[in-house]
């Protein structure tokens, strides 16, 4: 997943975007740029990463992404899969501070805006109780004419602003002002995306970085604020969580299948992860439903 600026495509003299998606694979690479993002999912599971933060996304997941801040939406295996019918179904709305006016967002009438498009640099994300009530407006924001688009994402704006039932994605700011070469990351972030059920030793993803392993721990903790156990054991957690909600399939057989030989430890690792034990999360999900 190399990280790379990303050209939106949003034109100098437009500066909000609205676009459905019904496709796999919502990003290429792992990626940034200058305008702010709100992303819905309505329909498709992965996994999602958002500065330092990795976690499972499902239907009704709703993350408004800060400028510049690197992030990536990785659908599940099968999405991409030759024959697979998959789709994902999302809502990406892609706008400049000033879509509605040069600092608009400075008056004290915009406050509320203002300090939720200065949290969005780590990434906010809202709770399902939120998706659900603002479903049709999100889904509909694409019908509208430019100018009924602008007033309506300002609303959303307003709305989310003022939710409680939110909170912050990535533990530390991760900018990128400028248009790093970032090759190493990418391939590390990569590997592990494609491997994590199976057995990484250190060694192993330390030679895909071509560094010593020493190197490589203090490369990776200084990049992503976390160790490489921590992280690894992190995409293994979330993609459990989403295989416990759509397979019907045992705790012992999803530990292993997301590269977990002791049932001991992934118990363990769920419940710090995700603060519960997987059959609690799994509960928990179904009784929301």
């Amino acid at each position: 997943m190399k990280l790379v600026s990303k050209n939106t495509g949003i034109h100098t003299l437009k500066k909000l975007s609205v676009v459905k998606r019904e496709k796999p694979c919502l990003d290429a690479e792992w990626h940034f740029h200058p305008e702010f993002e709100l992303l819905y999912i309505s329909k498709s599971f992965g996994i999602r990463f958002v500065g330092d933060s990795v976690s499972h996304f499902s239907p009704g997941d709703l993350v408004l992404v800060g400028s510049y801040l690197p992030h990536l939406w990785r659908n599940n295996a099968s999405y991409y899969k030759k024959n697979s019918n998959q789709k994902v179904k999302t809502v990406v709305a892609k706008f400049t501070r000033d879509f509605i006016g040069a600092d608009t967002f400075k008056n004290p009438e915009f406050g509320d805006i203002d300090a939720l498009l200065s949290d969005s640099r780590f990434g906010v994300s809202f709770g399902k109780s939120v998706s659900k009530k603002m479903h049709d407006e999100l889904l509909q924001l694409c019908d509208l004419s430019p100018v009924e688009k602008s007033i309506s994402l300002l609303t959303i704006l307003h709305r989310l602003s003022r939710e409680g039932d939110k909170e912050l994605l990535s533990s530390s700011e991760m900018h990128q002002l400028t248009k790093q070469k970032s090759g190493r990351i990418d391939k590390v972030y990569k590997f592990i995306s494609d491997n994590y059920n199976t057995i990484i030793k250190l060694d192993d993803v330390a030679k895909v970085a071509n560094m010593t392993p020493n190197s490589f721990c203090r490369f990776f903790k200084k990049y992503t604020n976390k160790s490489f156990i921590e992280f690894l054991n992190e995409v293994r957690i979330r993609n459990a969580s989403r295989l416990l909600i759509q397979e019907n399939l045992t705790v012992s057989q999803i530990a292993y299948t997301v590269g977990y030989n002791s049932i001991t430890n992934f118990n363990k690792q769920f419940k710090l992860i995700t603060g519960v034990t997987p059959l609690h999360y799994k509960s928990n999900f179904d009784n929301q439903e």
